[in-house]
């Protein structure tokens, strides 16, 4: 019975699919599907009822799945052993996280990184959508405020506050005591935002709630950043995003919106942690204003 087939039937069954299997291991669906067809050659049995929106397994797949699942997992159990020792980082790593946290973080540390561990292909997937570090096949996930999880461990990484940020040409606007909703501003709001008004914390203490009457909606917190470099209006957005522009007087921070967030660095708690894993969390220790506090998970 060939290893490779086996393994990539039982990955097939693991994942729902092969589709689903060809996502999680970026292989080729027609590769897998070869695979399998070679190991029911092999076997002479039918493993995989074809034809079916759902992929289901036949009473033989079944039973060759549940009695060579866990042997296949030891086997590469002991390969990641043997490949956590080695001195060197090598092979593929792959990584999703947040648009804005990837654009702004983390392209020069894959850059630094891609220097220095050249024998490691890096590929980091900027989306915003929650992905599942164990089905979608990746080897680090980075979230903000992540629910707990026992499948997943990890680093804080970062702390971030979401602020409120206008152009020099805007000014905030005077309190007024019939403002029962708050002041109302002109602003640029992401495309998923509730409406709800913002309460802003000032820098000398005090409160304010303005109500963001939107002028433009955009599905992109760069997007939003640069209308409200343009002076469109003002918008709720992250500080590590716009803290260089507001260093520079590009634009001026009004106040701070909302609770703290935690930005953490995590992968699957059920495999041991890769010697290429260990070498990129090491780089972000190094981010600037990243907390000591809570750091492992």
């Amino acid at each position: 019975m060939d290893l490779t087939s086996l393994a990539d039937f039982n990955a097939v069954a693991l994942y729902g699919g092969f589709g689903l299997a060809s996502r999680a291991l970026d292989r080729p669906k027609a590769t897998l599907s070869r695979r399998v067809a070679e190991l029911e050659d092999s076997l002479g049995v039918r493993l995989i009822e074809r034809g079916l929106h759902r992929l289901r397994l036949t009473e033989e797949g079944l039973v060759l799945h549940e009695r060579t699942r866990g042997l296949m997992a030891e086997i590469q159990e002991a390969g990641e052993v043997i490949a956590s020792r080695a001195p060197v980082p090598r092979g593929r790593l792959r990584i999703s996280a947040p648009i804005v946290f990837a654009h702004v973080v983390l392209c020069p540390i894959a850059a630094r990184f891609a220097l220095a561990y050249p024998q490691v292909e890096l590929e980091i997937i900027a989306e915003d959508r929650v992905v599942d570090p164990v089905d979608d096949g990746y080897d680090l996930v980075v979230r903000i405020d992540p629910p707990h999880d026992e499948r997943l461990m990890g680093r804080r990484i970062l702390g971030d506050q979401r602020v409120i940020v206008a152009a020099p040409t805007m000014s905030l606007p005077s309190a007024s005591k019939f403002d029962t909703e708050g002041l109302a501003v002109p602003a640029v709001v992401f495309s998923l935002a509730s409406g709800a008004p913002w309460n802003m914390r000032m820098r000398d203490g005090s409160a304010r709630t303005l109500k963001p009457i939107p002028v433009l909606r955009l599905s992109s917190y760069l997007m939003v950043r640069d209308a409200v470099l343009e002076g469109v209006g003002v918008a709720l957005l992250p500080r590590l995003l716009v803290e260089r522009d507001v260093s520079s007087g590009r634009l001026i921070c009004w106040g701070e919106s909302g609770s703290p967030v935690e930005i953490w660095a995590l992968y699957n708690s059920r495999r041991l942690l890769s010697v290429k894993v260990r070498a990129f969390l090491d780089m972000l220790k190094d981010l600037p204003g990243r907390s000591r506090e809570n750091a492992v998970r």
